[in-house]
């Protein structure tokens, strides 16, 4: 019997070797360091920075204030001071107004964290307002404000909350791995989230190429209203959408949201700061971070304070056993290329990749050859030769009316097609330029 999953898809080589068997090691910032904070770690209104240069500020105390209902507040993830207040590149390849802290290496946390609540007497607006002040964002990349994701319209019945552990990028393991290491503290998040949606079921999707995370959180899990269930291996089996419907058997519409199709769902390791807002008032402070690619001397998966530079995570980890061709923050098929590690891990850095030039070189771009691999592959059902053809022809409003703002950006068009095209790439820039409104 074949397991559930979406139309389309592509199956790239996993990569997962390298890292998937190394257990989640905690690297601490060191004495002296700088990190930064951007104030802008979410889809959404950036913050204001309620700090100045000379403040001493406390680990889990908040540095930049949400501006309007779509943003989230950033924490301090050390003690230290605050040496500037500046624009620094971000992981987004762009400069963002930022806090930077020197970290005193003290670690002296904000009084009144570690407050251990019971979820089960909060009411609803409660438990909202305080992952809202947590600051939790979507982890799996998107980095949308999670308060907001949790507060459907009344109209809306949400039916199934998602738990998204499929984890489909290449490289990336740092879902598998906290699916082994923290399945209690998972499962505890999920039933907080059905006790926000006491109507809902709860799933946990998990991909098949992680037959022991199955095994041990379908053990672990005795809520009838959560079901486990296993997804076939394929790409972009984590994307949202895609998601939902080989979950539960329904599309999200073009122009509209998984709640109006009756769905929600989180990223594993957002369903864990939510467990830790919860039940023990810590705002999102860490996360994980998964350093894999043949150029690294030490591949594997490492808790990380957020702010601390991907340079000091790579020099911690025994720093390139060679010369790394290509650096990603991310996934190869979503991530960003970065030309520096002098950026900050964000609450959206998943990974970092360092590649050698045998695992990504990209080769010129030919001629489209009209095969329509792209098309036959397309998860969004579009067709990415035309969209292309609209873009480098500069045809905007043919693009929107080919439902190019429907792309999810997955580059699975890029990855089969024979000519090397840069399909997704050039769909990406103008999709992103249409959502702006700046075309």
């Amino acid at each position: 019997m074949r397991l559930p999953t979406f139309k389309g898809g592509i199956h790239p080589p996993d990569s997962k070797g390298y890292a998937k068997d190394e257990i989640i090691k905690v690297i601490f910032p060191e004495a002296g360091t700088h990190l930064v904070y951007p104030m802008s770690q979410h889809i959404g209104a950036p913050c204001e920075p309620i700090v100045a240069k000379g403040d001493r500020v406390l680990m889990g105390q908040k540095i930049g204030e949400a501006k309007g209902f779509v943003s989230s507040p950033v924490h301090a993830s050390v003690s230290g001071t605050v040496v500037d207040v500046e624009p620094r590149l971000a992981p987004i390849g762009a400069p963002s107004l930022s806090v930077v802290v020197e970290n005193d290496g003290k670690m002296e946390e904000l009084p009144g964290l570690n407050k251990h609540t019971d979820y089960k007497t909060l009411p609803r607006d409660i438990m909202i307002e305080m992952i809202k002040e947590a600051g939790i964002v979507g982890q799996g990349g998107a980095g949308f404000p999670t308060h907001v994701k949790l507060s459907p319209p009344p109209d809306k019945k949400i039916d199934y909350f998602i738990l998204n552990a499929a984890e489909c990028e290449p490289y990336l393991t740092t879902d598998y791995r906290v699916l082994l290491e923290e399945t209690d503290i998972i499962l505890r998040g999920v039933r907080m989230i059905l006790h926000l949606f006491p109507d809902a079921m709860g799933i946990i999707a998990i991909e098949s190429n992680k037959p022991d995370a199955i095994k041990l959180v379908t053990e672990k899990c005795t809520d009838p209203r959560i079901k486990i269930v296993t997804l076939e291996t394929k790409y972009p089996q984590g994307s949202e959408k895609q998601l939902i419907y080989a979950c539960t058997g329904r599309e999200v519409m073009s122009g509209t949201l998984p709640a109006d199709a009756g769905c929600i769902v989180n990223n594993v390791d957002t369903v864990i700061a939510i467990e830790r807002s919860i039940r023990r008032g810590r705002p999102i402070m860490r996360r994980v971070v998964t350093v894999s690619g043949k150029a690294v001397a030490r591949p594997g998966n490492y808790k990380v304070r957020i702010g601390m530079k991907f340079a000091d995570l790579i020099n911690a980890v025994g720093g390139f056993k060679e010369e790394p061709y290509r650096l990603i923050a991310g996934g190869p098929m979503m991530g960003v290329a970065m030309y520096t590690l002098d950026v900050p891990i964000a609450k959206t850095s998943g990974a970092i990749l360092c590649l050698t030039k045998d695992e990504c070189e990209v080769k010129p771009e030919k001629n489209c050859i009209r095969c329509a691999r792209c098309v036959e592959i397309c998860p969004s059902m579009l067709i990415p030769l035309e969209l292309n053809a609209n873009v480098v022809n500069r045809e905007y409003d043919k693009f929107k009316k080919n439902n190019g703002v429907d792309c999810i950006e997955c580059g699975s068009c890029s990855y089969v097609c024979p000519a090397k095209r840069h399909l997704a790439q050039s769909i990406r820039y103008i999709r992103r330029q249409i959502l702006a409104k700046k075309i």
